[in-house]
């Protein structure tokens, strides 16, 4: 996720400041996506940099509220409106990993699968108790679902991997 575009979005609903704006984003993602305040005021000031967001005065705390500008407005508006392509998404380590032990000598595939596939369920599990804890916030459960069906569909390419090496042998 463009931790930017996240912002602006958080934006949209009026001015924030740097914490109020992790704080919304960890909430908004189900604390899935851990954000770092540190992150939160370097892009806050890439974004000012490039004109998407200005800084209003700082109140009696020497908290610095951002506001949305139109540039920010139109922004993400473009990302909203601009599907996700696969391409954008970073390399997958499992599918790499996976290649490179078929490719090496040594290295017990069927092992790595094997370890990979608990580790998958544990986090399914894990998944699935977070959203039944779950007590509002479409947001959360939208993320949770999306994570919950992105780990049942590794463990289904995990069991297709052992059916291609079986047949290779």
């Amino acid at each position: 996720m463009s931790i930017r575009h996240g912002l602006l979005a958080l934006l949209s609903k009026g001015p924030r400041y740097g914490y109020q704006l992790r704080v919304e984003f960890e909430a908004s993602t189900g604390a899935t996506w851990p954000l770092n305040i540190g992150q939160v005021y370097t892009t806050l000031s890439r974004m000012e940099r490039d004109g998407l967001v200005e800084p209003g005065e700082s109140d009696e705390q020497g908290r610095v509220v951002y506001t949305i500008t139109a540039a920010g407005r139109a922004e993400m508006a473009r990302w909203f409106s601009t599907p996700v392509v696969q391409s954008d998404r970073p390399r997958d380590e499992l599918v790499i990993k996976l290649a490179m032990a078929v490719a090496a000598k040594e290295v017990d595939v069927a092992g790595v699968i094997r370890k990979q596939r608990t580790a998958t369920m544990r986090t399914l599990q894990q998944l699935t108790r977070a959203k039944r804890a779950v007590t509002e916030g479409a947001g959360q459960r939208l993320v949770l679902d999306s994570m919950i069906f992105q780990a049942e569909a590794e463990q289904r390419w995990l069991d297709h991997c052992e059916a291609v090496l079986k047949e290779e042998r």
